[in-house]
């Protein structure tokens, strides 16, 4: 068998892997959202379906299912249909670049953790994360409805206003490390992670990310008080729950994202030694690691929609422009000068 065959073969299996955790991530984040906030709010949450109710997302996949799926008679049916596709598609992509460990064994043959390790990384990931807002704009238009077209007006807006933030957070470790491919960004912080370096620019990633997925504070385009239910309000069936799965499974990627810019990514090493515990089992522990960090940043957001209210419209718009941008495009700034003064020489 020839070499691009086998790579072939290696990028296919490894695709089919990472749709599969994207999609049983997806279900039992719906899964651990209920039961965490449940405990927030000192109720039981999902226990009836299975034991500890891990049976609950089944549930809700065969009830969805069978749903009756409706069309309004004012609608454009192609893209009212495409819209949900057109949302959940990046969310299943977006990580292809995204290395998740280092080389492994694995019955003899030597392959690396992760699809695609490409050196415009950062640069793809923009990208596509960019794409899904066309699938709540166009969802909202297409419904003949207008508190869905505010919705998706809302979530353009919304993009605009936090996207050019988040764009200039990135920056801080594009530039420390000289690289836009995300495992160097991640081996750069082997000893150091960035978030302690750059903690203003992690920060703003992590509001940005927030706003990336619509969670609270900032699900502005689905305010069910203001506008029923947003752009999704004419949608039922598996069209419904095509959103939340791209919903969940951009939580997911994210949190991937967050922890491979800011948290070291799939390393971890014990504080004050050496010992590197992404190293273990053959380097088979990396993933697990990765998988920790992701768990805690979903459950940190959970907190976080338990805990504050929804803030208004305007004042979203005002702290995207007059707050998120000015501080990261300083803090873009400050960081030029010191990586040019030569203060990250050990990153570069």
């Amino acid at each position: 068998m020839s070499d691009i065959a086998i790579l072939a073969i290696d990028a296919t299996v490894k695709s089919v892997i990472l749709i599969v955790v994207l999609l049983t991530g997806f279900a039992y984040g719906t899964w651990l959202e209920r039961r965490f906030i449940a405990r927030i709010q000192v109720r039981i949450g999902p226990n009836r379906a299975g034991p500890f109710g891990l049976l609950q997302p089944v549930a809700d996949g065969l009830k969805l299912f069978v749903k009756e799926d409706v069309i309004p008679l004012g609608a454009d049916k192609i893209l009212f249909t495409l819209a949900p596709v057109i949302t959940a598609i990046p969310a299943l992509i977006v990580l292809a670049v995204v290395p998740i460990g280092e080389q492994v064994n694995l019955f003899g043959y030597t392959t690396t953790l992760g699809i695609a390790d490409i050196n415009v990384g950062v640069l793809y990931i923009m990208a596509v994360t960019s794409i899904s807002v066309y699938g709540i704009v166009l969802a909202g238009w297409a419904s003949a409805n207008k508190y869905a077209m505010l919705g998706g007006l809302r979530s353009s807006a919304q993009m605009i206003s936090y996207e050019l933030a988040m764009g200039l957070s990135i920056l801080a470790p594009v530039m420390m490390t000289g690289s836009m491919s995300l495992g160097d960004i991640i081996r750069a912080q082997q000893n150091t992670w960035f978030i302690f370096l750059q903690p203003i620019a992690g920060i703003i990633f992590i509001i940005t990310m927030l706003a990336e997925t619509n969670r609270a504070p900032f699900d502005l385009p689905e305010a069910e008080q203001e506008l029923t239910a947003g752009y999704i309000t004419e949608y039922g069936g598996m069209k419904f729950a095509a959103f939340f799965m791209a919903e969940y499974m951009k939580m997911i990627a994210v949190s991937v994202i967050a922890a491979s810019l800011f948290f070291g990514g799939y390393q971890f090493t014990i504080p004050f030694t050496n010992i590197q515990l992404h190293t273990l089992l053959g380097g088979w522990m990396a993933p697990f690691i990765l998988g920790a960090k992701v768990v805690a940043s979903l459950m940190f957001m959970i907190w976080l929609r338990a805990t504050l209210p929804r803030i208004r419209y305007d004042r979203l718009m005002a702290f995207g422009w007059k707050v998120l941008l000015p501080l990261s495009l300083a803090n873009a700034v400050v960081t030029a000068v010191l990586v040019a003064l030569d203060v990250f020489p050990s990153f570069g």
